[in-house]
């Protein structure tokens, strides 16, 4: 027999056993062994024979081929996607990533590897990275020329282009479901979350078995504070696939959203059985154990992330931020060396120095800690578009507006539902302690800081007049009596998740719901308000020693954190003169000298009976999900109240943005 036609005949045979590993992979093994018996250690043999091994169930045995297959084959994409979807079946999702990565790095047009990466890339909490991944699933995986460009525009990240491009093919095809997939996510990339919703809706209305799209839909529901529905689409997704992980890591996350911590804890840990490596995972992991208060085993996750990725700055500031936690001489000089190197990104510097400036003031190193929380503060500075003389004119247009007369024409209105407790102020005010008090109590709740009165001034936001210089406030001016009380409905609605006791009262802490007061009040007129006020030095200082998650842009520079509470001051007192005896303030100093006189008054105002739980607030086993959570498992300290005074020479310009203020507190000054 001639060379050739061995070669022609050995190609027939694994052209032969290709076709049969479908139908009849114990064939397939049968003819592939016998190809391996004449040509020992064949690549395209070993593939195949990997393959027929997994389809039978066998997937250590096609890991026994496939990872000496992968070592001897470098540069073989094929040979590294298989090894990155087998290794992801046998739950070993961090070296399935890498495996993966390699495939897409050898050949680009791999759409069912960028897929399983993202899939994986998702699973690890790493969103953005999997964002992409899936952006370029759907490159590769487009045949259509007129969605090809749009699907390049897309991965590149020139949206007006992938907009037009789609919105002209969808007039063309309007049934398309991958083009309508891509609009979404178009829309969802300039934060047009509504949109992306009602394009998915009309994609799974199309195509219900279209998993992507149903994904894509559940990440928008999550985003878009839609918890409730974001978790009856991934249940769906994990009936059809009760594995797939990037669904289980969005269903931990969700959970976390609405305070099922236990069952997300148990997710983490189970993720963390397939991305042991993963930094990220553990931080999450940390999370969740700290807010359930599991704070031990919160800080060895920390650790943990720290060993596989020193440099990872989020997590050295959650140390730092448990509050109660020290770092040690070692733990400091660790992250002073990752301050000194030059190749750091911005967010790892930025958390670093927050995270050195809290051990050198827990060390009484005061001036050198400022220092750190000043640079930390600077670096997150330049990356927000904060105003602080837009803050001063929205304040402005709410007192001019919002009088008397307004509310007196709307008397009546809203739901009558005496349900919620909005705890409202700055940040750092003492918020956590009112809503620690307050739900240990047997009649409330205690939920956490709920997004729902932002998610309804976004929708009147879009229902107002885009050209007006307030369109939510002229929006809220135009509804009735019917339409304000289904606001209120809307928000007991949305809310209902987070409630897990038959408690008829529940807290909503979110403390910039102090600018919203006019809605809270129009919408939800028997709900009670609480305004937490604490010493204006003591309370910015606080805030800017403190690195938010998100939001709060007003306190990374002390002469905006000091106007932004001068302008609190102002808008409290004039809603103090429209609706007198509306909003009960608790003094932050006033609670810690006597706390129990402050919160019997406290709890006259909610019209609860005194019960003495509620001086014993710390030994309250529920989550608490804000930078006091530590804290506030601890009886009330005194030492706590003039800490800031440490950093007096270094707060001039907080003191100066003030002035008044400060100089009359806890007294108001009379309005400008």
């Amino acid at each position: 027999m001639t060379e050739a036609s061995a070669t022609g005949t050995l190609e027939q045979a694994l052209a032969h056993a290709a076709r049969l590993l479908d139908r009849d992979p114990a064939m397939a093994v049968e003819q592939l062994d016998e190809i391996l018996q004449v040509a020992p250690g064949h690549p395209v043999a070993l593939q195949l024979l990997a393959a027929a091994r997994s389809l039978q169930g066998d997937v250590q045995g096609a890991l026994d081929i496939l990872i000496p297959l992968a070592r001897s084959q470098p540069n073989w994409a094929v040979a590294h996607l298989d090894l990155g979807v087998a290794l992801g079946r046998r739950g070993r999702g961090q070296e399935a990533i890498d495996a993966l990565r390699r495939a897409v790095t050898l050949k680009p047009d791999l759409p069912q590897a960028w897929r399983a990466l993202g899939d994986h890339l998702m699973a690890a909490g790493e969103q953005a990275q999997a964002d992409a991944a899936y952006a370029s699933h759907v490159r590769y995986s487009t045949r259509d020329p007129r969605l090809l460009a749009a699907a390049v525009a897309l991965v590149e990240n020139r949206i007006p282009e992938a907009e037009a491009l789609l919105r002209e093919h969808l007039k063309q095809a309007p049934t398309d479901v991958a083009a309508i997939r891509m609009f979404a996510e178009v829309a969802a990339r300039l934060g047009r979350n509504e949109d992306a919703l009602h394009l998915l809706e009309r994609c799974l209305e199309l195509a219900p078995s279209f998993h992507e799209a149903r994904q894509n839909y559940a990440l928008v529901l999550h985003r878009s504070n839609q918890p409730e529905q974001a978790l009856v689409q991934i249940e769906r997704l994990l009936a059809a696939d009760p594995g797939h992980l990037g669904c289980r890591n969005l269903k931990a996350v969700v959970l976390c959203r609405i305070g099922d911590y236990e069952p997300a804890i148990r997710i983490y840990a189970d993720l963390l059985e397939r991305y042991p490596r993963n930094a990220k995972v553990w931080v999450s992991y940390g999370h969740a154990l700290k807010t359930a208060g599991h704070t031990e085993r919160a800080i060895a996750a920390y650790r943990r992330s720290l060993e596989l990725e020193p440099s990872f700055g989020e997590v050295w500031w959650s140390l730092a931020n448990l509050k109660t936690f020290r770092f040690g001489a070692d733990e400091l000089a660790a992250m002073r060396r990752q301050l000194a190197r030059t190749d750091l990104t911005e967010d790892d510097r930025l958390h670093l120095e927050f995270a050195v400036g809290k051990a050198l003031e827990d060390a009484g190193e005061y001036e050198p800690s400022f220092r750190h929380y000043a640079q930390g503060n600077a670096i997150r500075r330049t990356q927000l578009h904060y105003s602080a003389d837009d803050t001063s004119a929205r304040v402005r247009y709410i007192r001019e507006h919002y009088t008397r007369d307004f509310f007196a024409a709307r008397a009546g209105a809203g739901s009558a539902a005496p349900d919620p407790i909005f705890v409202v102020g700055l940040p750092r005010a003492g918020s956590t302690l009112i809503e620690q008090i307050l739900s240990s109590h047997s009649q409330v709740e205690g939920t956490m800081e709920l997004p729902e009165v932002t998610s309804i001034t976004r929708l009147l936001r879009l229902q107002g007049d885009a050209g007006s210089a307030m369109p939510y406030h002229g929006a809220l001016a135009a509804l009735d009596a019917d339409a304000l009380r289904a606001l209120g409905e809307r928000y007991l609605a949305h809310t209902r998740i987070q409630r897990k006791t038959s408690a008829p009262l529940f807290i909503d802490k979110m403390p910039n719901n102090f600018m919203h007061i006019g809605l809270i009040h129009l919408m939800l007129p028997n709900a009670k308000i609480i305004d937490a006020r604490r010493h204006p030095l003591a309370c910015c200082f606080s805030a800017f020693k403190q690195h938010f998650a998100r939001g709060q842009n007003f306190s990374y520079d002390l002469e905006d954190v000091g106007r932004y509470y001068r302008d609190y001051v102002a808008l409290m007192a004039h809603f103090d003169a429209v609706l007198p005896g509306r909003i009960h303030r608790v003094v932050y100093e006033r609670m810690v000298e006597d706390t129990e006189g402050e919160v019997r008054r406290l709890l006259d105002y909610c019209g609860l009976p005194f019960e003495a739980s509620c001086l014993r607030f710390f030994q309250n086993p529920r989550p608490v999900r804000t930078a006091s959570s530590e804290q506030v498992r601890q009886p009330i300290y005194r030492e706590g109240v003039d800490h800031w005074r440490h950093y007096a020479p270094w707060l001039g310009p907080l003191a100066s943005a003030l002035g008044p203020v400060l100089e009359n507190y806890p007294d108001v000054p009379a309005l400008e």
